[in-house]
């Protein structure tokens, strides 16, 4: 009878290759899908890190991914060991290999200047070989192979997260409206500017409202060429989003401003979240600091 890990961690990750190759890269990649990421943990270890893990959230939702590498001391025997006990507790368990040219993973270690971890009485070269004859066997039980030698962030993560059959979620959105007056949010990814649009502060009934209002927002739409732009701007979130897709980020910031942050770009990025309901969230920076000015 197989013996179940302790409390529902049931998918593991084991990413491991050559120094150089892009494993850090790889994990942080998992991280960003919610796997609880671990580096360079010695294989031994795994199994009692997975049987505490089972009372972590994120590690139980989602999964654990793991980098080992040639520092893990007795990588061969132990990594092989720990893969098939925990296969036998029930365990998902993949492994990801991650590969490059010697050619390539020369460049990337000169151009880092960081030391090959064998190379400390050897050229650098000599240290792949060594490396990659230790791998070997290794090489040989993963179920997935990337070459990453010529591969861009956006290529690695899509060629390995297809091998994995890993589907990603929708791209998360963050609107902020702001206040130029204020500042621009430091950490916002793109920026639109909403001070052309008709200011709702000059009209004495809308002054004290905020762009939270039907009536702010029906003022705004009703001038001419608003709707037209509003019909545009939604395209170009469609392509900016999608674009911010491919170069591998999760999470994009859209910071909406006017001048003093009460109306106008409360009332776009309003606009703007609810086009996205199932993956955005609204925020209003500034719509409280100045009543008097937008």
């Amino acid at each position: 009878m197989k013996e179940s890990l302790p409390n529902r961690v049931s998918r593991c990750v084991i990413i491991t290759g050559m120094s150089g190759s892009g494993k850090s890269t790889a994990l942080r990649m998992f991280e960003d899908l919610g796997f609880y990421a671990i580096e360079n943990i010695p294989p031994t270890l795994l199994p009692q890190l997975l049987q505490v893990l089972g009372r972590h959230e994120e590690a139980v939702q989602n999964g654990v991914a793991a980098v080992v590498d040639i520092r893990g001391e007795s990588l061969l025997d132990d990594l092989f060991a720990v893969i098939a006990s925990l296969k036998g507790r029930g365990l998902n368990i993949r492994v990801i290999f991650l590969d490059a040219s010697d050619s390539c993973l020369v460049k990337r270690f000169e151009e880092t200047r960081r030391r090959h971890p064998l190379s400390s009485e050897i050229t650098i070269l000599e240290a792949i070989g060594r490396e990659r004859r230790e791998l070997s066997q290794i090489h040989e039980i993963a179920d997935v192979v990337v070459e990453t030698s010529d591969l861009t962030l956006s290529q690695l993560r899509n060629e390995i997260f297809a091998k994995m059959e890993i589907t990603e979620g929708p791209l998360k959105v963050i609107f902020t409206s702001f206040g130029f007056k204020h500042g621009i949010p430091q950490d916002s990814d793109f920026v639109i500017d909403v001070r052309f649009l008709p200011n709702p502060f000059y009209e004495s009934k809308l002054r004290p409202l905020s762009g939270r209002d039907k009536e702010v927002q029906d003022f705004i739409l009703s001038h001419d060429g608003v709707s037209n732009f509003f019909s545009a701007l939604s395209e170009l979130m469609e392509q900016v989003t999608a674009l911010y897709r491919n170069t591998g980020k999760s999470i994009v910031h859209i910071a909406v401003g006017c001048t003093g942050g009460r109306h106008r770009s409360v009332a776009v990025a309003e606009w703007l979240g609810s086009k996205m309901p199932d993956n955005s969230s609204i925020r209003h920076r500034d719509i409280e600091k100045d009543t008097v000015v937008t």
